[in-house]
Protein backbone atom coordinates (compact mmCIF):
# COMPACT_ATOMS: atom_id res chain seq x y z
CA UNK A 1 0.00 0.00 0.00
CA UNK A 2 1.49 3.29 -1.31
CA UNK A 3 0.72 5.49 1.87
CA UNK A 4 3.11 7.14 3.53
CA UNK A 5 1.14 7.26 7.28
CA UNK A 6 0.66 3.66 6.71
CA UNK A 7 4.42 2.71 5.37
CA UNK A 8 5.32 4.66 9.35
CA UNK A 9 3.14 2.73 11.11
CA UNK A 10 4.51 -0.50 9.73
CA UNK A 11 8.01 0.75 9.99
CA UNK A 12 6.86 1.48 14.01
CA UNK A 13 5.57 -1.93 14.07
CA UNK A 14 8.41 -3.78 13.40
CA UNK A 15 10.34 -3.12 15.90
CA UNK A 16 10.06 -6.40 18.56
CA UNK A 17 9.64 -3.81 21.55
CA UNK A 18 8.56 -6.62 24.08
CA UNK A 19 8.83 -5.11 27.55
CA UNK A 20 7.99 -8.26 30.01
CA UNK A 21 11.56 -9.72 28.24
CA UNK A 22 14.74 -8.66 28.83
CA UNK A 23 16.12 -10.06 25.64
CA UNK A 24 14.47 -7.18 23.95
CA UNK A 25 15.93 -4.33 25.85
CA UNK A 26 17.77 -3.42 23.07
CA UNK A 27 14.56 -3.49 20.96
CA UNK A 28 13.05 -1.07 23.61
CA UNK A 29 15.92 1.20 23.09
CA UNK A 30 15.82 1.51 19.49
CA UNK A 31 11.98 1.74 19.13
CA UNK A 32 12.12 4.77 21.28
CA UNK A 33 14.50 6.41 19.88
CA UNK A 34 12.57 5.94 16.54
CA UNK A 35 9.73 7.73 18.26
CA UNK A 36 11.88 10.63 19.20
CA UNK A 37 13.46 10.78 15.47
CA UNK A 38 9.28 11.11 14.39
CA UNK A 39 8.01 13.60 16.60
CA UNK A 40 11.41 15.69 15.62
CA UNK A 41 10.47 15.42 12.12
CA UNK A 42 6.82 16.18 12.80
CA UNK A 43 7.94 19.68 14.92
CA UNK A 44 7.98 19.12 17.68
CA UNK A 45 10.77 19.05 20.86
CA UNK A 46 11.36 15.28 21.80
CA UNK A 47 13.73 12.87 23.67
CA UNK A 48 14.28 9.74 25.13
CA UNK A 49 14.08 9.75 29.11
CA UNK A 50 15.43 7.46 31.31
CA UNK A 51 12.71 6.01 34.17
CA UNK A 52 14.39 2.94 36.03
CA UNK A 53 13.21 0.64 33.60
CA UNK A 54 12.40 1.07 30.31
CA UNK A 55 12.82 4.63 28.41
CA UNK A 56 10.09 7.15 28.10
CA UNK A 57 9.27 9.62 25.26
CA UNK A 58 8.37 12.99 25.37
CA UNK A 59 7.46 14.97 23.15
CA UNK A 60 6.21 19.01 22.91
CA UNK A 61 5.38 22.12 21.29
CA UNK A 62 7.03 25.50 22.24
CA UNK A 63 4.31 26.35 25.21
CA UNK A 64 2.06 29.18 24.41
CA UNK A 65 0.48 30.13 27.77
CA UNK A 66 -2.25 31.96 26.16
CA UNK A 67 -3.56 28.28 24.99
CA UNK A 68 -4.30 25.23 27.02
CA UNK A 69 -2.25 21.70 27.15
CA UNK A 70 -3.21 18.69 26.12
CA UNK A 71 -1.69 15.98 27.10
CA UNK A 72 -1.73 12.32 24.92
CA UNK A 73 -0.85 9.19 26.23
CA UNK A 74 0.42 6.27 24.89
CA UNK A 75 2.60 3.57 24.73
CA UNK A 76 5.21 2.03 22.54
CA UNK A 77 5.85 -1.19 24.49
CA UNK A 78 4.00 -4.24 23.21
CA UNK A 79 2.51 -8.16 24.78
CA UNK A 80 4.89 -10.90 24.17
CA UNK A 81 4.08 -12.86 20.86
CA UNK A 82 3.72 -16.18 21.92
CA UNK A 83 2.57 -18.52 20.83
CA UNK A 84 4.29 -17.49 17.32
CA UNK A 85 2.63 -20.76 15.80
CA UNK A 86 -0.63 -19.54 15.88
CA UNK A 87 0.11 -16.19 13.68
CA UNK A 88 -1.06 -16.00 10.50
CA UNK A 89 1.97 -14.07 9.92
CA UNK A 90 4.85 -13.17 11.68
CA UNK A 91 3.74 -11.13 14.31
CA UNK A 92 6.75 -8.26 13.55
CA UNK A 93 6.42 -8.21 10.16
CA UNK A 94 3.04 -6.41 9.89
CA UNK A 95 1.00 -7.35 6.47
CA UNK A 96 -1.98 -5.62 5.01
CA UNK A 97 -4.93 -8.07 4.17
CA UNK A 98 -8.80 -7.35 3.93
CA UNK A 99 -8.78 -3.81 5.11
CA UNK A 100 -6.72 -4.48 8.06
CA UNK A 101 -2.88 -4.31 9.86
CA UNK A 102 -1.81 -7.53 11.01
CA UNK A 103 0.90 -7.68 13.54
CA UNK A 104 1.93 -7.61 17.11
CA UNK A 105 0.81 -3.84 18.88
CA UNK A 106 -0.99 -3.10 15.87
CA UNK A 107 -3.83 -1.70 18.19
CA UNK A 108 -2.26 -2.23 21.44
CA UNK A 109 -0.93 0.66 21.36
CA UNK A 110 1.16 1.81 18.40
CA UNK A 111 -1.61 2.14 15.58
CA UNK A 112 -3.53 3.98 17.93
CA UNK A 113 -0.78 6.42 19.55
CA UNK A 114 0.28 6.87 16.07
CA UNK A 115 -2.77 7.88 14.68
CA UNK A 116 -2.07 10.51 17.40
CA UNK A 117 1.33 11.75 16.14
CA UNK A 118 0.52 11.53 12.50
CA UNK A 119 -2.92 13.87 13.19
CA UNK A 120 -0.47 16.33 15.37
CA UNK A 121 2.11 15.97 12.76
CA UNK A 122 -0.18 16.70 9.63
CA UNK A 123 -2.09 19.40 11.39
CA UNK A 124 1.46 21.58 12.35
CA UNK A 125 2.02 21.37 8.40
CA UNK A 126 -1.21 23.59 8.08
CA UNK A 127 -0.17 26.24 10.59
CA UNK A 128 0.20 26.48 15.09
CA UNK A 129 -1.78 24.40 16.89
CA UNK A 130 -4.86 25.21 18.63
CA UNK A 131 -3.63 24.30 21.88
CA UNK A 132 -0.20 23.17 23.30
CA UNK A 133 0.28 19.39 23.22
CA UNK A 134 2.57 17.24 25.25
CA UNK A 135 3.37 13.13 23.98
CA UNK A 136 4.37 11.02 26.85
CA UNK A 137 4.39 7.70 25.54
CA UNK A 138 5.94 4.98 27.91
CA UNK A 139 7.58 1.84 27.44
CA UNK A 140 6.46 -0.51 30.45
CA UNK A 141 2.76 -0.37 30.51
CA UNK A 142 2.58 -3.97 29.24
CA UNK A 143 4.34 -4.66 32.53
CA UNK A 144 2.23 -2.74 34.85
CA UNK A 145 3.96 0.93 34.50
CA UNK A 146 6.35 0.28 37.26
CA UNK A 147 8.46 3.37 37.25
CA UNK A 148 5.75 5.86 35.84
CA UNK A 149 4.15 7.60 38.89
CA UNK A 150 8.03 8.19 40.00
CA UNK A 151 8.52 9.39 36.58
CA UNK A 152 5.28 11.65 36.67
CA UNK A 153 6.24 13.00 40.02
CA UNK A 154 10.02 13.92 38.47
CA UNK A 155 8.39 15.29 35.43
CA UNK A 156 5.60 17.26 37.29
CA UNK A 157 5.86 20.35 35.77
CA UNK A 158 7.54 19.38 32.47
CA UNK A 159 3.90 17.46 31.71
CA UNK A 160 1.55 20.15 33.62
CA UNK A 161 -1.46 20.09 31.54
CA UNK A 162 -4.84 20.66 31.65
CA UNK A 163 -6.17 17.78 30.15
CA UNK A 164 -5.41 14.10 28.86
CA UNK A 165 -6.41 11.94 25.83
CA UNK A 166 -5.65 8.85 25.79
CA UNK A 167 -7.00 6.14 22.66
CA UNK A 168 -6.16 2.67 24.79
CA UNK A 169 -9.77 1.60 24.95
CA UNK A 170 -12.91 -0.56 22.61
CA UNK A 171 -15.09 0.62 20.32
CA UNK A 172 -18.75 -0.91 21.51
CA UNK A 173 -18.54 -1.99 18.04
CA UNK A 174 -16.75 -2.29 14.94
CA UNK A 175 -16.68 1.38 13.45
CA UNK A 176 -19.04 2.98 16.60
CA UNK A 177 -17.40 5.77 18.33
CA UNK A 178 -17.13 5.22 21.64
CA UNK A 179 -15.80 7.27 24.52
CA UNK A 180 -15.08 4.85 27.87
CA UNK A 181 -16.22 7.41 31.05
CA UNK A 182 -15.00 4.44 33.42
CA UNK A 183 -13.48 1.97 34.46
CA UNK A 184 -12.98 -0.92 36.95
CA UNK A 185 -9.96 -0.99 39.48
CA UNK A 186 -8.46 -4.36 40.13
CA UNK A 187 -6.99 -6.10 43.19
CA UNK A 188 -5.09 -9.92 43.00
CA UNK A 189 -4.25 -12.29 45.55
CA UNK A 190 -3.43 -16.26 45.57
CA UNK A 191 -4.60 -18.45 48.40
CA UNK A 192 -2.15 -21.69 49.63
CA UNK A 193 -4.06 -23.91 51.65
CA UNK A 194 -1.70 -26.67 53.04
CA UNK A 195 -2.26 -29.85 54.94
CA UNK A 196 -0.03 -33.13 55.20
CA UNK A 197 3.87 -32.13 54.95
CA UNK A 198 3.66 -34.72 52.08
CA UNK A 199 1.38 -36.14 50.02
CA UNK A 200 0.08 -38.98 51.12
CA UNK A 201 -1.47 -42.25 50.40
CA UNK A 202 -5.14 -41.59 50.05
CA UNK A 203 -6.55 -44.93 50.56
CA UNK A 204 -4.35 -44.91 53.93
CA UNK A 205 -4.84 -41.23 54.62
CA UNK A 206 -7.93 -40.29 52.88
CA UNK A 207 -11.01 -39.57 55.84
CA UNK A 208 -8.60 -38.91 58.60
CA UNK A 209 -6.40 -36.18 57.05
CA UNK A 210 -7.86 -33.10 55.52
CA UNK A 211 -7.44 -32.89 51.89
CA UNK A 212 -6.02 -29.48 50.83
CA UNK A 213 -7.31 -29.43 47.20
CA UNK A 214 -11.17 -30.10 48.90
CA UNK A 215 -10.37 -27.07 51.48
CA UNK A 216 -9.39 -25.18 48.56
CA UNK A 217 -12.53 -25.76 46.41
CA UNK A 218 -14.73 -25.29 49.81
CA UNK A 219 -13.10 -21.33 50.08
CA UNK A 220 -13.65 -20.77 46.39
CA UNK A 221 -17.16 -22.19 46.78
CA UNK A 222 -17.45 -19.44 50.06
CA UNK A 223 -17.05 -16.23 47.71
CA UNK A 224 -20.20 -16.62 45.95
CA UNK A 225 -24.40 -17.20 46.21
CA UNK A 226 -25.63 -19.47 43.50
CA UNK A 227 -26.69 -16.24 41.07
CA UNK A 228 -22.89 -14.76 41.19
CA UNK A 229 -23.17 -12.37 44.07
CA UNK A 230 -20.03 -12.26 45.98
CA UNK A 231 -20.36 -13.23 49.71
CA UNK A 232 -17.68 -11.27 51.63
CA UNK A 233 -18.53 -9.30 54.53
CA UNK A 234 -18.82 -5.52 53.13
CA UNK A 235 -17.81 -6.31 49.96
CA UNK A 236 -20.96 -3.86 48.32
CA UNK A 237 -21.00 -1.39 50.98
CA UNK A 238 -19.45 1.48 48.91
CA UNK A 239 -20.79 0.09 45.53
CA UNK A 240 -22.39 3.40 43.80
CA UNK A 241 -25.80 2.63 42.61
CA UNK A 242 -26.33 3.40 38.61
CA UNK A 243 -27.59 6.53 37.80
CA UNK A 244 -30.45 6.78 35.71
CA UNK A 245 -28.51 8.08 32.72
CA UNK A 246 -26.14 5.73 33.41
CA UNK A 247 -28.76 2.82 32.50
CA UNK A 248 -30.02 4.51 29.41
CA UNK A 249 -26.62 5.17 28.04
CA UNK A 250 -26.38 1.39 28.54
CA UNK A 251 -29.18 0.23 27.02
CA UNK A 252 -28.05 2.53 23.93
CA UNK A 253 -25.05 0.99 23.28
CA UNK A 254 -24.99 -0.71 19.88
CA UNK A 255 -23.84 -4.42 22.18
CA UNK A 256 -26.21 -6.37 23.48
CA UNK A 257 -26.33 -9.20 25.92
CA UNK A 258 -26.19 -11.87 22.72
CA UNK A 259 -23.01 -9.78 21.19
CA UNK A 260 -21.11 -10.73 24.55
CA UNK A 261 -22.80 -14.44 24.30
CA UNK A 262 -21.34 -14.80 20.82
CA UNK A 263 -17.83 -13.25 21.68
CA UNK A 264 -17.36 -15.23 24.82
CA UNK A 265 -18.55 -18.19 23.18
CA UNK A 266 -21.38 -19.43 25.70
CA UNK A 267 -24.91 -20.44 25.02
CA UNK A 268 -25.74 -18.65 27.94
CA UNK A 269 -24.72 -15.72 30.13
CA UNK A 270 -24.16 -15.42 34.00
CA UNK A 271 -24.58 -12.74 36.71
CA UNK A 272 -26.39 -10.80 39.37
CA UNK A 273 -29.69 -10.28 38.84
CA UNK A 274 -31.39 -7.06 38.00
CA UNK A 275 -28.71 -5.79 35.65
CA UNK A 276 -27.78 -6.30 32.11
CA UNK A 277 -24.33 -8.33 31.18
CA UNK A 278 -23.05 -4.79 30.00
CA UNK A 279 -24.15 -3.45 33.25
CA UNK A 280 -22.43 -6.09 35.11
CA UNK A 281 -19.33 -5.94 33.30
CA UNK A 282 -18.83 -1.87 33.77
CA UNK A 283 -20.84 -1.21 36.88
CA UNK A 284 -20.56 -4.46 39.46
CA UNK A 285 -17.73 -5.65 41.40
CA UNK A 286 -16.58 -9.38 40.79
CA UNK A 287 -14.69 -11.80 42.51
CA UNK A 288 -12.88 -14.05 40.02
CA UNK A 289 -10.96 -17.45 40.39
CA UNK A 290 -8.23 -17.05 38.11
CA UNK A 291 -6.32 -20.68 38.24
CA UNK A 292 -6.29 -23.21 40.65
CA UNK A 293 -3.70 -26.16 40.80
CA UNK A 294 -2.92 -29.15 43.57
CA UNK A 295 -2.13 -32.16 43.29
CA UNK A 296 -1.45 -34.92 40.76
CA UNK A 297 -1.35 -33.78 37.34
CA UNK A 298 -0.16 -35.99 34.67
CA UNK A 299 -1.82 -38.79 32.95
CA UNK A 300 -3.97 -41.62 34.65
CA UNK A 301 -4.25 -41.47 38.16
CA UNK A 302 -2.37 -41.23 41.47
CA UNK A 303 -4.16 -42.18 44.35
CA UNK A 304 -2.60 -39.15 46.85
CA UNK A 305 -3.54 -36.86 49.37
CA UNK A 306 -2.19 -33.52 48.48
CA UNK A 307 0.27 -31.80 50.74
CA UNK A 308 -1.21 -28.29 49.60
CA UNK A 309 -3.47 -26.73 46.72
CA UNK A 310 -3.61 -23.23 45.96
CA UNK A 311 -5.68 -20.65 43.80
CA UNK A 312 -5.52 -17.05 42.12
CA UNK A 313 -7.95 -14.23 42.75
CA UNK A 314 -8.80 -11.04 40.85
CA UNK A 315 -11.60 -8.73 42.46
CA UNK A 316 -12.41 -6.02 39.67
CA UNK A 317 -13.85 -3.14 41.66
CA UNK A 318 -15.78 0.21 40.95
CA UNK A 319 -15.51 3.81 42.10
CA UNK A 320 -15.18 4.23 45.97
CA UNK A 321 -13.63 0.43 46.62
CA UNK A 322 -10.12 0.48 47.60
CA UNK A 323 -8.25 -2.33 46.62
CA UNK A 324 -6.10 -2.80 49.72
CA UNK A 325 -9.41 -2.09 52.03
CA UNK A 326 -11.45 -5.17 49.59
CA UNK A 327 -8.01 -7.24 50.41
CA UNK A 328 -8.77 -6.77 53.87
CA UNK A 329 -12.18 -7.90 53.50
CA UNK A 330 -11.14 -11.35 51.44
CA UNK A 331 -8.40 -12.46 53.71
CA UNK A 332 -10.91 -11.96 56.83
CA UNK A 333 -13.26 -14.41 54.79
CA UNK A 334 -11.22 -16.78 54.36
CA UNK A 335 -9.58 -17.08 57.20
CA UNK A 336 -13.05 -16.93 58.90
CA UNK A 337 -14.28 -19.85 56.52
CA UNK A 338 -11.09 -21.90 56.45
CA UNK A 339 -11.98 -25.76 56.90
CA UNK A 340 -10.37 -27.49 59.69
CA UNK A 341 -7.46 -29.61 59.51
CA UNK A 342 -5.83 -26.82 57.19
CA UNK A 343 -3.98 -23.72 56.79
CA UNK A 344 -4.15 -20.85 54.37
CA UNK A 345 -1.21 -18.32 53.24
CA UNK A 346 -2.43 -15.17 51.59
CA UNK A 347 -0.24 -13.37 49.40
CA UNK A 348 -1.30 -10.14 47.92
CA UNK A 349 -0.61 -9.03 44.53
CA UNK A 350 -1.30 -5.74 42.23
CA UNK A 351 -4.02 -3.28 43.01
CA UNK A 352 -5.27 0.11 41.48
CA UNK A 353 -8.35 2.05 41.58
CA UNK A 354 -11.35 1.98 39.71
CA UNK A 355 -11.51 5.36 36.84
CA UNK A 356 -14.42 7.65 36.75
CA UNK A 357 -15.04 10.73 34.39
CA UNK A 358 -18.14 12.36 34.08
CA UNK A 359 -18.80 12.30 30.06
CA UNK A 360 -21.04 15.61 30.86
CA UNK A 361 -18.29 17.65 32.06
CA UNK A 362 -16.83 20.27 29.42
CA UNK A 363 -13.83 18.21 28.35
CA UNK A 364 -16.37 15.00 28.36
CA UNK A 365 -18.93 17.02 26.10
CA UNK A 366 -15.84 18.13 23.84
CA UNK A 367 -14.69 14.68 23.25
CA UNK A 368 -18.27 13.22 22.45
CA UNK A 369 -18.39 16.10 19.86
CA UNK A 370 -15.22 15.57 18.49
CA UNK A 371 -16.10 11.78 18.33
CA UNK A 372 -19.88 12.11 16.68
CA UNK A 373 -17.79 14.70 14.43
CA UNK A 374 -15.59 12.07 13.10
CA UNK A 375 -17.82 8.70 12.93
CA UNK A 376 -20.78 10.51 11.83
CA UNK A 377 -23.34 9.25 14.76
CA UNK A 378 -23.94 10.39 18.19
CA UNK A 379 -20.76 8.23 20.32
CA UNK A 380 -21.74 5.33 22.58
CA UNK A 381 -20.86 5.90 27.00
CA UNK A 382 -19.40 3.05 28.17
CA UNK A 383 -18.20 1.38 31.69
CA UNK A 384 -15.42 -0.55 30.71
CA UNK A 385 -14.55 -3.58 32.67
CA UNK A 386 -11.00 -3.53 32.06
CA UNK A 387 -8.44 -1.52 34.22
CA UNK A 388 -5.76 0.87 33.86
CA UNK A 389 -3.81 1.57 36.93
CA UNK A 390 -1.92 4.85 35.61
CA UNK A 391 -5.42 6.39 34.91
CA UNK A 392 -5.27 7.01 39.03
CA UNK A 393 -1.42 8.08 38.79
CA UNK A 394 -2.24 10.46 35.97
CA UNK A 395 -5.15 12.03 37.92
CA UNK A 396 -3.47 12.07 41.64
CA UNK A 397 -0.14 13.47 40.63
CA UNK A 398 -0.89 15.38 37.21
CA UNK A 399 -4.57 16.53 38.78
CA UNK A 400 -6.23 15.83 35.77
CA UNK A 401 -8.77 13.70 34.07
CA UNK A 402 -8.57 11.56 30.77
CA UNK A 403 -10.55 11.29 28.32
CA UNK A 404 -10.86 7.53 26.77
CA UNK A 405 -11.60 7.83 22.98
CA UNK A 406 -11.56 4.26 21.72
CA UNK A 407 -9.94 3.55 18.35
CA UNK A 408 -10.09 -0.54 18.62
CA UNK A 409 -12.05 -2.95 17.12
CA UNK A 410 -14.03 -5.55 19.04
CA UNK A 411 -12.62 -8.14 17.33
CA UNK A 412 -8.88 -7.11 17.19
CA UNK A 413 -7.07 -9.82 19.03
CA UNK A 414 -5.04 -7.57 21.12
CA UNK A 415 -2.68 -9.62 23.62
CA UNK A 416 -3.49 -12.60 21.33
CA UNK A 417 -2.04 -14.21 17.87
CA UNK A 418 -2.98 -12.31 14.63
CA UNK A 419 -3.95 -9.06 16.89
CA UNK A 420 -5.00 -6.67 14.26
CA UNK A 421 -6.14 -2.74 13.43
CA UNK A 422 -8.66 -1.63 10.69
CA UNK A 423 -7.26 0.66 8.00
CA UNK A 424 -10.14 2.59 8.59
CA UNK A 425 -9.64 2.92 12.28
CA UNK A 426 -6.02 4.41 11.60
CA UNK A 427 -7.58 7.06 9.32
CA UNK A 428 -10.15 8.04 11.82
CA UNK A 429 -7.61 8.47 14.68
CA UNK A 430 -5.97 10.94 12.79
CA UNK A 431 -8.99 12.73 11.83
CA UNK A 432 -10.33 12.57 15.07
CA UNK A 433 -6.98 13.86 16.36
CA UNK A 434 -7.32 17.26 14.81
CA UNK A 435 -11.40 17.28 15.56
CA UNK A 436 -10.80 16.72 19.52
CA UNK A 437 -7.76 19.50 19.28
CA UNK A 438 -9.69 22.03 18.11
CA UNK A 439 -12.86 21.33 20.30
CA UNK A 440 -10.24 21.15 23.98
CA UNK A 441 -9.33 24.59 23.02
CA UNK A 442 -12.54 25.98 23.87
CA UNK A 443 -13.90 23.81 26.49
CA UNK A 444 -12.74 25.09 29.10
Amino acid sequence: MNNPRVEELLEFLRFPSVSAQSGHAGDMKECADWLVAKLQRSGLEARAVSTGGHPAVIGATPRDPSKRTVLIYGHYDVQPAEPFELWTTPPFEPQIRDGRIWGRGSTDNKGQIFAHITGVAEALQEGPLPVNVIFLIEGEEEVGSTHLAGFLKSHHDELACDVIAISDTGMAADGYPTLSYALRGVAAMEVTVTGPSHDLHSGVYGGAVANPATAAARLIASLHDADGRVLIDGFYDKVRGLAAWEREAAAAAPVKDSDIAEQAGVDELFGEPGFTAIERIGARPTAEVNGIGGGYQGEGSKTVLPASAFFKLTFRLVPDQSPDAILDLAEAHFRKHCPPGVKITIERGHGGEAYFLDPNSPDGIAARAALESVFGKKPALLREGGSIPILTSLREILGRDSLLVALASPDCRAHSPDENFPLENFLAGIRLNKELLARLAHAN
